[in-house]
């Protein structure tokens, strides 16, 4: 069965790819009768539209547009005469098959976006040379060029540990993605205790943003919230006291950890002075993970947060009837039709008086997202394409939508984009994820004060960090940033790092929701950790992280 399910999923995928074929590339042209240019970044970079063609694969979220039919790839034709056939596949099919794509020769496009590429799968496919490095291109990519230049430090992340760059980068720095947890708490439910005389030590004016709560007052509300019938259905079962998403790259149970003084993530990797930290095994893990089993044993935290998709735990927020009394989320207008309602708490106090919050590994420099084929013809065409990408206010348009449909046709009075307002029926996210193709970009600082204003939510978001996050990091703690791996230490972690995660996972798992953590257990897990490999893993990724700093 299962090898006839490889053979479907490979006949689908040569199909997928038969319009983008070996067999149709194009022959390699003559760049000086085309009218080939890089260096003037506004002008077209071939003088006829038609005279080029790349084909270009690329995985795509299901609300999007096809890539041909979308107003900002037809715009870069215009200004460009640089023609690409795009072939959308979906987002899951990818991933499923990724490999097998790389193993039909006969189908292979030019080039992959959001290709995915993890540092082992660069290293691999380099070291087969089915990708080509793209260093004795950069010349042909004036924005990528001048990003190098200016941020050495990009350059020492996404470069591999032969020292040559096999993938272009997203680069979109907020300051948002290393802290993906906010903890919002339904203040009119937490008025309604008060008054009732359930909760003494809060106040109707305590109940702004910014509350300090400790674990024990919180798990008093959360209890308050299960006894009651909060939403005023006539039930007193179906209020949900606490729900997340378990193990999401967002709205995860790390920051409960920092109760305890852990600087927790769904990696349990963070760099502490310089030090890169497996938290899975400091002793106030096991403690907090005993703590928080109580919590789900009594249905303060919904039981559903180890099973539920983000999407069904974003659909318990949008009930006609209210269920959520609090939740971990990155924001909370996407979660509840009423935001207005809840207040944003600072990280829990914890017994020993430890109120941190986790610290995310999810970068905000992300290699891998575009990579080129040995066999696509006239590269440097397709990278000076690629570049455009790179210019802040095309950068802006891939990230969020096109001029005219998300941001204004004129700009605000400080000479910067500036979105439109959002069409009725239609969320932020529907909006953006249908005009936008996402992937290849350059945001930083300097572009969100001068080119192009922040979402409105992203503003939002920023103002509660500042005032409920940024105080309460763990002294030292960073996140770890992308590594570049030699390829015996690639073959070390690929033996490791799976068996690791899922072993971790199970038993994190089983004692929050079945409980059972011994002393003897917790012996036990430790002892199987170092017979998986983890400090030989730690020690690789120490090694990494040393390389880097000593680049900077």
């Amino acid at each position: 069965m299962k090898k006839l399910l490889i053979l479907i999923m490979a006949l689908a995928v040569n199909v997928s790819l038969s319009a983008c074929g070996k067999g149709e590339q194009e022959a390699p042209k003559d760049l000086e009768l085309i009218g080939y240019q890089y260096e003037d970044t506004s002008a077209p970079i071939v003088t006829e539209k038609g005279s080029i063609l790349f084909n270009i694969l690329s995985p795509k979220n299901p609300i999007a547009d096809d890539y041909n039919d979308m107003l900002i790839f037809k715009n870069l034709y215009d200004m460009t005469n640089v023609d690409i056939n795009w072939n959308n596949i979906g987002d899951a099919s990818y991933q499923a098959s990724k490999s097998l794509i790389m193993a039909d020769k006969r189908n292979l496009p030019d080039a992959i976006y959001h290709a995915g590429f993890s540092e082992q799968e660069i290293i691999l496919y380099s070291s087969r040379k089915q990708i080509i490095a793209l260093d004795d291109y950069l010349e042909y990519m004036p924005n990528f060029k001048k990003i190098l230049e200016d941020r050495p430090d990009i350059y020492e992340m996404i470069k591999s540990a032969d020292g040559k760059i096999y993938s272009l980068p997203r680069i979109e720095e907020m300051g948002l993605l290393p802290y993906p947890n906010l903890l919002f708490l339904n203040k009119e439910w937490t008025l309604d205790l008060i008054n009732d005389g359930d909760v003494s030590f809060l106040t109707e004016t305590d109940l702004v943003d910014g509350l300090d709560l400790t674990t024990e007052q919180f798990r008093t509300i959360l209890e308050g919230f299960q006894n009651n019938d909060m939403n005023g259905n006539g039930k007193t079962d179906d209020e949900l006291p606490l729900s997340f998403v378990y193990q999401n790259w967002q709205g995860n149970q790390s920051d409960l950890y920092g109760a305890f003084g852990v600087p927790e993530n769904i990696d349990h990797l963070t760099v502490v002075d310089d030090v890169v930290t497996y938290t899975a095994t400091m002793d106030r893990w096991k403690e907090a993970t005993e703590y928080y089993f109580d919590w789900v044993q009594k249905g303060l935290i919904d039981i559903e947060v180890f099973s539920q998709s983000q999407d069904a735990f974003l659909a318990k927020g949008k009930a006609t009837n209210q269920k959520l009394g609090a939740f971990y989320w990155w924001e909370s207008e996407t979660v509840v039709l009423n935001p207005e309602d809840y207040i944003v708490l600072n990280p829990l106090i914890g017994p020993y008086g430890d109120q941190y919050i986790g610290v995310s590994n999810s970068p905000e420099i992300s290699r891998g997202n575009f990579i080129i084929l040995a066999d696509c013809q006239n590269p440097e065409v397709l990278l000076t394409y690629m570049d455009r990408f790179y210019d802040p206010v095309i950068s802006a348009q891939i990230n969020y939508g096109p001029i005219g449909i998300v941001y204004e046709e004129a700009l605000d009075e400080n000479g910067m984009l500036v979105q439109k307002p959002i069409p009725d029926g239609m969320t932020t996210d529907e909006l953006r994820l249908k005009n936008s193709p996402l992937g290849l970009i350059y945001l930083g600082d300097y572009h969100w004060n001068n080119v192009v204003n922040m979402e409105p939510r992203a503003k939002l978001r920023l103002e509660r960090l500042q005032l409920v996050s940024h105080p309460f990091i763990y002294p030292g703690a960073e996140p770890v940033p992308l590594l570049s791996f030699t390829l015996d230490e690639i073959n070390k972690l690929s033996r490791i790092e799976q068996n690791l995660g899922d072993y971790v996972y199970q038993l994190q798992t089983e004692w929050l929701t079945d409980g059972g953590l011994s002393t003897s257990s917790w012996n036990i897990f430790k002892e199987t950790l170092e017979e998986i490999g983890l400090s030989e893993a730690l020690e690789v990724y120490q090694a990494a992280y040393d390389r880097i700093k000593e680049g900077e």
